[in-house]
């Protein structure tokens, strides 16, 4: 399946948009003023060490104190040369306070958590990993062949300096790459790993010592294979960059790389702008007439199946086999699209037939085995729901675009206007047992307002004669429908 890859930039921000036979299947949003930190190296500073749990606050120069678990400290997972030891030291035999240590981010801050962080450093090249502190060679899972693995093992081990200590993983893209690849990517992730370790020693504590390549070059670094068809790029500064950066790192994708100079702005050509839309939305409709609900929340988030419209297939049970098949596919998609990690819920239409229940599962496994992020899937529970994680490793497509409305507070709903009749007529009620105003004088919105004059001006009526005071209504066009204000005048 032949793959384009769409780069939209801007000095605000960056867009990549993977299209794969005319339907966008992921996409990746940067922006300049919130640039992901993950990869990126700092000379962190401890501010807190957490015996209770086994934790450490790290101040790496952000508004929010970084996090640093025992397991992920490197110090205290190896002994005897760098095997991992079975039980980790007690963090506080590791780190105390004021303590400055290399760290890197391996989570960006996600929602009101901050950073997570490891001591154990990895700079990622176009065909290898290097791990400075570690000293083995491993070779991608995706790498199968036990012949193909060791050749790559014994070429690379070839490869290496003499005083080389560190330790290699190698990438899937290594597999056809040729000597002078991956002695080139050998030189360039030694040269990093030397001005890390020259910044540690040289500069202040809360110093960023190495930053991750951005978007688009990351793009050329990790997206490209051999199904990709063409890399357009719509900005001709950003073009020469990229070209540049290929022509050092990636040259074998200098001929994919395209400007594109057309009209029409290149992610409407594509109809990307109506793909983003619809990513932020609810509901998903599926091609058959059924439909997914998707709802995000902050520990999880839930997809729900229907049928909709659908009525095909021989019998009912057909029917449901089908959209369900369906909804696998377009499951592993919003997936993609909305980058949604964590633990997701998918609540399948119900499926007496086992062969049924077992072809669903097979086939969306297969089509999230397409992911570039890790992903673990249960099989059907009791209740008829299947379970799955997905790694957070950035922001949702949500929480990158979106904010809680300010209307209803993010709970997707609102109070009606009865109701807001009804609880200021109790809190009319509340003030005239506190106060005696000459006037109680009502601001809302022009739907309280319209409520109270018609269908609830009786009720109003008889307070106002139950408390002995007079009641005004005034329209503030400013306020939100649960908006209100009971003046004493």
């Amino acid at each position: 399946m032949n793959e384009d890859i769409l780069i939209n930039i801007t000095p605000q921000e960056t867009r990549v948009a993977l299209i794969v036979q005319g339907a966008v299947q992921e996409l990746h949003i940067e922006r300049t003023l919130t640039r992901g930190l993950a990869g990126n190296v700092y000379s962190g500073k401890v501010v807190r060490v957490l015996p209770g749990m086994q934790s450490a606050f790290i101040d790496i120069g952000l508004e929010r104190a970084a996090f640093l678990h025992v397991a992920d400290i490197w110090e205290a997972r190896s002994h005897d040369g760098g095997a991992a030891a079975a039980t980790p030291a007690p963090i506080e035999k590791i780190l105390f306070d004021g303590q400055v240590l290399t760290v890197q981010v391996i989570k960006d801050p996600i929602g009101t958590k901050g950073a997570r962080l490891s001591t154990q450093i990895s700079i990622a090249g176009r065909m290898l990993v290097y791990l400075p502190q570690d000293c083995h060679i491993g070779i991608s899972q995706k790498i199968e062949k036990e012949s193909e693995r060791e050749a790559l093992r014994k070429r690379l081990q070839g490869l290496l300096p003499a005083d080389e200590k560190g330790g290699y993983i190698v990438r899937t893209m290594a597999e056809d790459a040729s000597d002078t690849d991956l002695g080139s990517d050998v030189d360039y992730l030694r040269k990093t790993w030397g001005a890390i370790t020259l910044g540690a020693r040289t500069r202040p504590a809360t110093s960023l010592l190495h930053q991750d390549l951005n978007l688009a070059q990351r793009v050329l670094r990790d997206f490209v294979h051999d199904e990709t068809a063409t890399i357009q790029v719509d900005s001709r500064e950003n073009y020469v960059k990229l070209r540049e950066f290929a022509q050092a790192y990636t040259p074998s994708e200098l001929t994919r790389l395209q400007h594109y100079t057309g009209e029409r702005p290149l992610f409407d050509l594509y109809g990307v702008e109506e793909e983003i839309l619809r990513a932020l939305g609810r509901r998903v409709d599926l091609k058959s007439g059924g439909y997914l609900i998707v709802d995000q929340t902050e520990a999880m988030t839930t997809i729900d199946v229907n049928t909709g419209g659908f009525v095909g297939g021989r019998n009912f049970a057909d029917t449901i086999f089908k959209t369900n098949l369906e909804a696998a596919h377009a499951i592993a998609r919003q997936l993609r699209l909305r980058n949604l990690g964590g633990i997701i819920i998918l609540d399948f239409i119900d499926m007496d037939n086992a062969e049924h229940r077992n072809a669903v599962l097979a086939e969306l496994k297969k089509t999230l085995s397409r992911d570039r992020t890790k992903v673990s899937v249960s099989s059907f529970s009791a209740l008829g729901l299947v379970e799955m994680t997905r790694k957070r490793t950035r922001e949702s497509l949500a929480h990158i675009l979106c904010e809680p409305c300010p209307v209803c507070a993010g709970k997707g709903q609102v109070k009606t206007s009865r109701t807001i009749c009804y609880e200021i007529l109790r809190e009319l009620l509340r003030e005239a047992k506190q106060f005696n105003p000459r006037e109680f004088r009502i601001l809302a919105s022009q739907e309280v307002v319209d409520l109270f004059l018609e269908e609830e001006s009786q009720h109003l009526a008889m307070l106002g004669d139950f408390i002995g005071k007079k009641i005004s209504l005034q329209v503030e066009t400013a306020y939100d429908q649960e908006q209100y204000d009971v003046i004493l005048m």
